[in-house]
């Protein structure tokens, strides 16, 4: 594969070296940016991850998550690492637009940059593109980059587990987006050491009291089903924020829970933020949600998960989200 050799080239003696992902970072991003950093160590590279944002408490038991530089809280640090980098790895995000300000000094950097990605339509900014579209994660296609690289002798435990923790995540616990790769992969991951059983109980055995009340009031009081269209939709207010003291990644994975009725094939998840209202889309079966948030919702992603953003009422959001699923009833319908 030509751009591992590109990538062994530019690795062939020391170097200051950035790492990057998305604004918002879920377990996939966390996981590569980690599993990466630790590997580039051993190999005697100076190694810095730098988000534009906060990361959420579930991944906080981490190895080396403390030493993740937020653009967010240190702007001026961040700035100075990108700056000074010579090497700069944007993981699990395919355009610059998603690390925001990061992406302009980005642009600017004279360093080599090289995107390790799972999403849709790369843009070409990266001097080495490692895209596959078709993946489950990103932690997935690292891990075999790392293997064709020759390196996964020298991952520490902590490093395979990272990349569980990027699986795990961006599959909903092997439920979407998986294929025979990805359990291989696994398989080869526990193999060597990855304590499977330990990551999916930090991930999901340590939430707070505030989780399971927030879930039962999304549930309870939040719940939109559309049982004609095969939809299903959750939202929360500004209040809501307020009253359940919600903070980042507390809200992860709530929109999976509609995909559990029989009567869902699409399932919307819309917040309500300071000035602007997001929103989650899944589906099963056929049906593209990745089309329906580039149409309606200037977003993106996967096939069966994404996701966008409109500055607008959350009344409005949620009326935008009934017309794209009355205009797309029919397909929704046969789609599983």
């Amino acid at each position: 594969m030509k751009e591992i050799q590109d990538l062994l080239n530019i690795l062939q003696k020391p170097r200051n070296v950035v790492i990057t992902s998305h604004r918002n970072p879920d377990g996939d991003a966390i996981g590569s940016s980690l599993a990466l950093k630790s590997v580039l160590e051993t190999r005697f590279h100076s190694v810095h991850i730098v988000l534009p944002s906060e990361f959420p408490d579930d991944v906080s038991w981490m190895h080396d998550i403390d030493q993740i530089v937020i653009y967010d809280r240190e702007q001026e640090k961040a700035i100075e690492y990108v700056s000074n980098a010579e090497i700069i790895f944007c993981l699990d995000f395919n355009s610059l637009e998603r690390v925001d300000k990061i992406g302009d000094a980005i642009r600017a950097s004279q360093a080599k940059k090289v995107m390790i990605d799972h999403h849709l339509f790369p843009d070409g900014f990266a001097d080495i593109i490692i895209s596959k579209p078709g993946i489950s994660s990103t932690c997935e296609l690292l891990y075999e980059v790392f293997k064709l690289a020759g390196w996964l002798s020298s991952l520490p435990i902590y490093a395979f587990e990272a990349l569980l923790v990027g699986i795990i995540t961006d599959t909903g616990s092997f439920k979407y987006g998986v294929s025979a790769d990805t359990f291989r992969i696994t398989g080869e991951i526990v193999a060597q050491g990855g304590d499977i059983i330990y990551v999916q109980d930090r991930l999901f055995n340590h939430l707070p009291e505030k989780s399971l009340k927030l879930l039962g009031h999304c549930l309870s009081n939040r719940m939109i089903i559309y049982p004609d269209k095969k939809a299903g939709l959750i939202y929360l207010t500004k209040k809501d924020y307020l009253d359940f003291n919600i903070q980042r990644g507390d809200t992860e994975g709530i929109v999976n829970y509609l995909l559990r009725l029989d009567v869902v094939n699409v399932a919307g998840f819309i917040s309500e933020q300071p000035s602007i209202v997001k929103i989650s889309l899944r589906s099963k079966g056929d049906f593209s949600v990745e089309q329906m948030a580039k149409e309606y919702f200037r977003g993106g992603g996967h096939k069966n998960a994404s996701g966008g953003a409109l500055y607008s009422s959350l009344k409005n959001v949620i009326s935008t989200f009934e017309e794209a699923i009355e205009k797309n009833k029919e397909e929704i319908i046969r789609s599983y």
